[in-house]
């Protein structure tokens, strides 16, 4: 990637921003205070300072009072704690997402009895899967240390994260033609082999969108824990305790959420490095033009 097409891509986010903040102020100038309602329907919000503070008053209110520090340090805390936990989900994750593909593209029994629950199993709701699994690592005993709740918040922001790497993967090992799997047959290449110098390259392009999305889960993941569980120490139980505090100015609510919203931004600039490192195989090796295709 080119440095005029970075340049490019940072110029339309900073583009999109001014114009977020641009619309945001402008609903902020428009609307009424107590929003526009027709009948009992509220058509538009509320733009108070309670509902809707304006997008400076986000800014300076990172440099306000908050126990011993300021409500910036607090987020840039609570946000690194958060950060670590989504790390360390994604790469649970991403484990656990290849590993399944590896085994549903090796056995097609495996992927004919097994893809279908992978897909039913998001459609759990995170919430109510939150203290199950946090009431059950709590009879957990790892090499003689009990378990901890940030462990909780880990598996649970995983199990949002291996979807869809182990599908994009999957879709991946199973691109390459059936000529290219054929001729590396022909060299008697083991299976171990052709997964390795045909399978894996071949699944990168597939790979790398889906670890995006994963990127992305993780964080959900891990700031729904956060609050389902009650855990502190993390962004999601900070935001809690903002919007416990936003009576008349939401200002802190908001700069918490925001801080939340950029964590995303920070976890994608990791899986950037991955892309990075993987960039000589961004395009699809010996992809199959027709869906019939060989394990």
């Amino acid at each position: 990637m080119s440095a005029a097409w970075r340049a490019q891509r940072a110029g339309y986010a900073i583009g999109v921003l001014v114009l977020v903040v641009g619309l945001w102020e402008l609903v902020k100038f428009a609307v009424p205070e107590g929003g526009v309602s027709i009948g009992d329907q509220r058509i538009l919000p509320r733009t108070s300072d309670a509902a809707l503070p304006h997008a400076w008053s986000v800014i300076t209110v990172l440099g306000e009072k908050d126990g011993s520090g300021t409500v910036g340090g607090t987020l840039l805390r609570t946000a690194g704690f958060t950060f670590e936990l989504a790390l360390l989900a994604l790469l649970l994750g991403t484990v656990v997402g290849v590993a399944l593909a590896v085994v549903m593209q090796r056995f097609a029994f495996v992927e004919r009895g097994l893809l279908p629950y992978i897909i039913v199993s998001q459609t759990v709701p995170l919430i109510a899967l939150a203290p199950l699994v946090a009431g059950w690592g709590g009879k957990i005993v790892i090499a003689g240390e009990p378990w901890r709740p940030w462990m909780s918040i880990a598996v649970i922001a995983a199990y949002l994260a291996f979807f869809p790497v182990a599908v994009g993967m999957l879709r991946g090992l199973q691109a390459p033609s059936k000529a290219s799997v054929e001729l590396l047959h022909s060299y008697s290449a083991s299976w171990w082999k052709t997964l390795v110098h045909l399978r894996f390259p071949a699944a990168v392009p597939h790979f790398l969108p889906a670890l995006r999305l994963a990127a992305a889960a993780s964080v959900i993941g891990a700031v729904v824990a956060e609050i389902s569980t009650g855990t502190a120490g993390g962004i999601g139980r900070q935001i809690i305790v903002f919007a416990q505090q936003a009576t008349g100015d939401a200002s802190r609510l908001y700069a918490a959420v925001f801080a939340a919203a950029l964590l995303g931004v920070a976890i994608t600039a990791v899986v950037g490095l991955a892309e990075f490192v993987l960039r000589r195989y961004s395009r699809p090796i010996g992809a199959r033009s027709s869906s019939g295709g060989t394990r």
